[in-house]
């Protein structure tokens, strides 16, 4: 099948397999996206008077049963066709004749595609904080049900000072906060509208740029249509870290859980339906589930490094190496997002052990508690620090399990209502009703 750029001249068979190389698989998560963008473009094509009113109908037709096509997941890109944006144009063509050729006037594939990616990363990362929300949830209620249990805290990975479930659980939650951040920080970035930057220097023709922002739900522009092409790597770059960011959350916290299951830890456990065993041993219980969002957030963490290698040293303008991007940041949200809800699945069921700190092993847990009683009873602290030191030496050291932490964050006072107050409000900051309106004004009016 010929290509849309394609003259007289047939490009060798080995130069076109490795020049499309997994794209039409990767195209088809932008599918939706590029009529979205097409929907938009052929209705200011009317409005500026590059298409009549009657052909603009029959193309927003043809286009949204196109949409309802890949919606319902019976779309496919056809043996021999080279892009999403190809296939597109070949439908519309083949029910509508000439009409659906005129749908790539002041187009380029380059603007295209960086429609369809700007849409989908904008709509990926508004699902993503939906997962993040709700294992943000899930974190924050089993912080505030164990919030009177004492773990051990650890620092260098010796005993340092008492902990609780509640402040492990709440840091977690806490940390969401701030990944989220950083997901507002990737939303705004991919949330301006590069389309009419053509092949990435504009059109000759008078289209509305504006006018094509409004109609897909962008904030604003890319103003500069070269920056709009340059634009293509930074976007995902900036996506792939806020994606690694939640990631370092996850695996963190599934280091902690690993360890903590361990028998010579022994600090919480898990419904045996929700871990597996051995083939020989009958006693096992492995984490498996940690392990696995260990590994894939692990994996996911070297998305931003692996987008900016692929982009070190390019110029300006468009080269194929930016076809790449798109094979392993694309399937990273659905990996993150599983992770996420196989995350809240444990925390939901995760039981912890009563009484932790009441095992004489953990006593040096408490010797600060011991200085600051000194102090608060009038000795300077390098003089308290002293004296307990010295009686841990000589084993007179004495303690209670008993500790009144009141400050802000402390572990009896875990902020939790604080903490989420700053997650909505980040939430809050990033209008994604107005977005679902815009598309669904889009597609209907």
């Amino acid at each position: 099948m010929s290509k849309l750029w394609q003259k007289n001249n047939q490009v060798a068979g080995s130069v076109e397999q490795f020049t499309i190389g997994n794209d039409q698989a990767m195209d088809l998560y932008l599918a939706a996206y590029d009529v979205l963008g097409s929907i938009a473009h052929t209705t200011m094509l009317s409005e500026v008077g590059l298409l009549t009113k009657e052909e603009q109908v029959q193309l927003k037709k043809a286009l949204v049963e196109i949409y309802g096509l890949i919606q319902s997941g019976n779309f496919k890109l056809e043996a021999g066709v080279e892009d999403i944006h190809s296939q597109v144009e070949i439908l519309l063509t083949e029910k509508l004749g000439d009409i659906g050729k005129k749908i790539h006037s002041a187009r380029s594939r380059n603007d295209q595609v960086l429609v369809d990616l700007k849409l989908f990363l904008r709509a990926e990362l508004m699902d993503l904080s939906k997962s993040a929300q709700a294992l943000f949830s899930v974190l924050q209620e089993k912080s505030e049900q164990y919030k009177n249990d004492l773990l051990p805290g650890y620092t260098h990975l010796q005993l340092a000072m008492p902990s609780s479930f509640g402040l492990w659980l709440g840091a977690y939650a806490e940390s969401l906060v701030d990944d989220m951040t950083m997901l507002q920080a990737a939303y705004t970035v991919v949330n301006k509208n590069p389309l009419g930057s053509a092949a990435g220097y504009g059109s000759s023709f008078p289209i509305n740029r504006t006018r094509t922002t409004e109609l897909l739900g962008f904030e604003s522009l890319n103003y500069n249509v070269v920056y709009a092409q340059m634009g293509r790597g930074k976007a995902e770059r900036i996506t792939a870290m806020a994606l690694a960011n939640f990631a370092d959350t996850l695996a963190r916290l599934s280091m902690d859980a690993c360890l903590f299951m361990n028998q010579n830890f022994g600090f919480i456990k898990f419904p045996e339906t929700l871990t597996t065993g051995s083939s020989i041993m009958p006693h096992k219980k492995n984490p498996d589930v940690f392990e696995l969002i260990r590994a894939y957030c692990n994996r996911i963490k070297a998305l931003p490094n692996e987008i900016l290698m692929m982009t070190t040293n390019l110029p300006s303008g468009y080269h194929r190496d930016l076809q790449l991007l798109k094979e392993h940041l694309f399937p990273a949200f659905q990996q993150l997002k599983n992770c996420m809800e196989m995350a809240a699945l444990m925390i939901q069921n995760m039981e912890v052990k009563q009484g932790l700190l009441e095992d004489p092993k953990y006593q040096f847990l408490f010797s600060v508690e011991e200085v600051n009683k000194l102090v608060n009873a009038g000795m300077p602290f390098r003089d308290a620090y002293k004296k307990i030191g010295l009686d841990i030496e000589a084993g007179n050291y004495t303690y209670t399990t008993q500790v009144s932490h009141t400050h802000e964050g402390s572990i009896g006072n875990l902020c939790t209502a604080k903490i989420a107050a700053a997650m909505n409000k980040v939430i809050n900051s990033m209008d994604f009703d107005k977005v679902d309106r815009q598309i669904d004004h889009l597609l209907t009016s």
